[in-house]
């Protein structure tokens, strides 16, 4: 017997995109006659090849609009491939689309049943499961609503209660934690452990890279309908998370040109506990006045580790440490040893203060914005347990210093 679960081979597909409308013969005719084909092609996957193997857990990672969502609806045969194939050897169940199968003027209860219907339940099959799957979705004082009340959070709740119940060789799911709470991804992630000891396939499709490290032995990255990194989903991830970084820094800046921002900039990203953080705080003040900064590392869960308020040049009567007096860009390099740090993600942000002359105090005038936010990575072979043994404030060095006009 076969040991692929799943086939891949050259696959490609693109869709017309309407860019002119004719609402008549008359129209059409003169788009026609202006050669105006009327749509343009979009090319959405370009020759994407890969295996599944039985009992792999393989995961599909990229940015929004690389072809992730388009391939699995390919794997799941919605779609047809303008050329290429997919074979799957056994009954895949797709749970990518939330509410599909659902009617939303039937209650809870019965879209169980319809549901359930759709996957090849029985009704004795379901009223058998049903307790379970009520149990799992945490809606027992919901079920006899109708779903038009439920959230998207409790609707995508049930579906995956009811989907995991069914008798399939390959389970496919798109984003499925993205709209659930906490207990609802905890309940999740047990799931998921147990399908992995299992061995049942599973292709997981998601933008949480804690994820598929923790649950994938196979992964692949899209990037503009292409393939661009295969196999160990440690480096698939890292990958993911310098090229998500590196794509945030092109973001257009011209809206600070006259604006007080602060940014914060980090080289190498993934470090381990061995090495020493590096980073540099840049930062523009449009005119002359008193100002200072302050930077702070949170992990993953937007906990904060240690920050600091820079040692500035002096201080003034109030004790207020001061970095700058005069307009213009300022640039600083620091440094953190990692020694404490496990392995977890962390992000650096830092605000920017000035004085206030009708408060008399030092006020934020900037932050550091989603695209100005460092990201780095802390990797080691043997995890520890806990966090992070808490430092206080960082020693901090201030290796250069500049101004520019």
């Amino acid at each position: 017997m076969s040991k692929k679960a799943l086939e891949v081979k050259n696959l490609y597909k693109s869709f017309n995109l309407p860019t002119e409308q004719a609402n008549g013969i008359k129209q059409a005719f003169v788009n026609w006659t202006k050669g105006v084909k009327g749509y343009k092609k979009q090319e959405v996957l370009k020759d994407i090849s890969f295996t599944v193997e039985k009992g792999d857990f393989f995961g599909i990672v990229g940015r929004n609009g690389c072809g992730k969502s388009t391939l699995l609806k390919l794997i799941s045969d919605i779609y047809s491939p303008d050329s290429g194939k997919v074979i799957v050897n056994g009954k895949l169940i797709p749970f990518i689309e939330l509410g599909v199968g659902f009617n939303p003027e039937l209650t809870g209860r019965e879209n169980v049943y319809l549901n359930g219907a759709l996957l090849g339940f029985s009704h004795t099959e379901v009223e058998d499961m049903y307790d379970e799957i009520v149990d799992f979705a945490e809606l027992e004082q919901f079920m006899d609503q109708k779903l038009k009340n439920y959230s998207s959070g409790m609707q995508v709740r049930l579906a995956f209660s009811i989907a995991i119940r069914a008798n399939t060789d390959i389970l496919v799911l798109d984003e499925v934690l993205a709209v659930g709470d906490e207990a609802f991804q905890r309940k999740c992630f047990e799931y998921f452990k147990q399908i992995k000891k299992q061995k049942k396939t599973v292709i997981l499709v998601t933008h949480d890279m804690a994820s598929v490290r923790r649950f994938c032995n196979k992964a692949i990255m899209l990037e503009s309908g292409k393939i661009v990194a295969s196999g160990d989903p440690n480096e698939v991830a890292n990958l993911y998370s310098i090229e998500n970084i590196e794509s945030t820094a092109k973001a257009d800046k011209k809206s600070k040109k006259n604006t007080a921002y602060i940014q914060t900039k980090v080289e190498n990203k993934v470090l381990t506990p061995k090495d020493t953080l590096e980073v540099e705080v840049k930062y523009f003040v449009p005119e002359d006045r008193p100002v200072s900064f302050g930077i702070s590392i949170l992990d993953e869960a937007s906990n904060r580790i240690t920050s600091v308020i820079d040692d500035g040049f002096f201080i003034d009567d109030n004790n207020v440490e001061i970095t700058s007096t005069k307009k213009g860009v300022y640039t600083y390099n620091y440094t953190l040893p990692l020694d404490l740090f496990n392995n977890r993600d962390f992000e650096i942000t830092a605000t920017l203060f000035a004085y206030d002359k009708k408060k008399d105090s030092y006020e934020p005038i900037a932050y550091t914005t989603e695209e100005d936010i460092s990201q780095f990575y802390v990797r080691e072979n043997k995890p520890r347990g806990g966090l992070l043994k808490t430092r206080g404030s960082w020693m901090s060095v201030k290796s250069k210093k500049e101004k520019k006009s």
